[in-house]
């Protein structure tokens, strides 16, 4: 009998890359979670005054007289986030080129839900703060949370289809495309033309390397690097280059699956003409045959797909988690949270990710596919997208994140968006959560 070490069986699973994007996603979620209710937990007890401190240390880098220096919480925001827009570049990329969104047909009802998820919010986050100081966070309820959402999802098992969860997994990633270019159209107060051209023309490096047919990713990370540079000091958004580098990533392999299977069985022949030791070593051949077959599949994998699959984990399991640990620490003094809540900018973002993206989300669906524009994902029901279009009101990460952009310099205002952020995604996920376990009906019930 073979005994597995713990985690074994799951390894030896073969999954398909979707599968593995929704395991991310959801492992995202999980940490994420916790992150959060630690944030709160530090922000409410006595270490309060350490973790503003912390997160408020200035760290620095000086090059003669050149000299970069921001708070641990900027640094946060601005540097490691660039990796999750990095990230989010590369699973656009992928939706668009082979994905969900890559089959107009398929991607009609996930773009059009994503629009409709994305302008209902702002409108409804403005028709309660027009002309008031709070009016410049139209764009804090746009976002719905992919790791979140999807986290919610997993839990509900097979009581979800496939496709209902490929529609969430593509509308939240027209949703991040739709919020990049808000962050970078409207939360830019001052472009400074010089390093915003030579960020350009790092640009235009990467796509000469694309074309070029360089696919070792080290050069890609040194230009890269540098454009974030020149982004950060232009006065755009620094993690905007994150989404701008993932573009020039090629996408393409060196080497056709095709060839690599026949290289591979023409080696693994070679590999079979050696005898086996007593001792199970290998012929120092064997070896070389094993390290080329490596290459070859290395070389089967475009540069972009090794950077999506290597990249899930860190940004997942340390960028996420800090960024959550830095922005979430909200002090709560619970006497005053009912007058927070009622507050417009609060009250905005809660109506904004529960009613807005519910309207949005849901009802652009229905006219959708009553109009024949598009197609109910396979295997669901319009009750079943209604559950997700709540799920959809979970904003957290993108949310807190344009929050900073939209309130910067303003504490206050940043405290009651959070907290506006905080209820409206715990209603959302809740309510969306037991809707899709105890009320939504799955096409099967409709049918009887």
């Amino acid at each position: 009998m073979k005994l597995y070490a713990p985690w074994e069986k799951a390894f030896e699973k073969i999954s398909t890359p979707f599968e593995h994007f929704i395991h991310a996603q959801t492992t995202t979620g999980r940490v994420l979670m916790f992150m959060t209710v630690f944030a709160l937990i530090l922000a409410n007890t006595p270490l309060t005054e350490n973790y503003e401190h912390l997160f408020h240390t200035k760290i620095g880098i000086s090059v003669g007289s050149w000299n970069l220096s921001h708070t641990v919480h900027h640094w946060i925001n601005d540097g490691l986030m660039t990796l999750f827009f990095f990230l989010i570049g590369l699973e656009i990329k992928r939706e668009i080129l082979v994905g969900e969104l890559s089959n107009i047909k398929v991607a009609a009802l996930p773009i059009l839900a994503a629009i409709g998820g994305m302008v209902f919010p702002a409108l409804i986050y403005f028709s309660l703060n027009a002309n008031e100081i709070g009016s410049n966070g139209w764009g804090v309820p746009m976002a719905t949370d992919i790791a979140f959402a999807i986290s919610i999802l997993v839990l509900l098992g097979k009581r979800i289809s496939t496709a209902l969860v490929t529609f969430l997994a593509a509308l939240a990633i027209v949703d991040d495309l739709g919020a990049v270019l808000v962050i970078a159209i409207f939360y830019t107060d001052q472009i400074h033309m010089i390093p915003l051209a030579l960020s350009g023309v790092a640009f235009l490096t990467l796509i000469a390397f694309n074309r070029f047919g360089i696919h070792t990713v080290l050069p890609y990370f040194i230009v890269g690097a540098i454009m974030w540079l020149f982004v950060l000091e232009s006065g755009v958004h620094a993690t905007i280059a994150g989404v701008v580098a993932a573009m020039a990533i090629p996408s393409r392999p060196k080497q056709t699956s095709l060839k690599l299977s026949k290289d591979t069985k023409k080696l693994l022949n070679e590999y079979d003409t050696y005898p086996i030791c007593e001792n199970h070593m290998l012929h120092e051949n064997q070896k070389a045959i094993l390290i080329n077959i490596k290459d070859k599949i290395s070389a089967v994998r475009s540069p972009a797909g090794r950077l999506e699959h290597d990249l899930h984990l860190p940004v997942a399991l340390v960028v996420i988690p800090l960024f959550a640990l830095a922005n979430a620490g909200i002090a709560i003094d619970f006497n005053s949270v009912g007058a927070v809540i009622v507050e417009p900018i609060s009250m905005g973002i809660i109506l904004g990710l529960v009613l807005g993206k519910v309207i949005g989300i849901f009802g652009v669906s229905w006219l959708a596919i009553k109009l024949k524009i598009a197609k109910l994902p396979d295997q669901s029901s319009m009750s079943q997208v209604f559950g997700v279009a709540l799920l959809g009101g979970i904003g957290f990460t993108m949310s807190i994140f344009i929050a900073e952009l939209a309130f910067l310099g303003s504490p206050e205002l940043i405290f009651q968006a959070k907290i506006g952020i905080l209820s409206a995604s715990l209603f959302a996920g809740l309510f969306g959560f037991l809707w899709l376990k105890y009320v939504a009906q799955g096409p099967d019930s409709l049918k009887d």
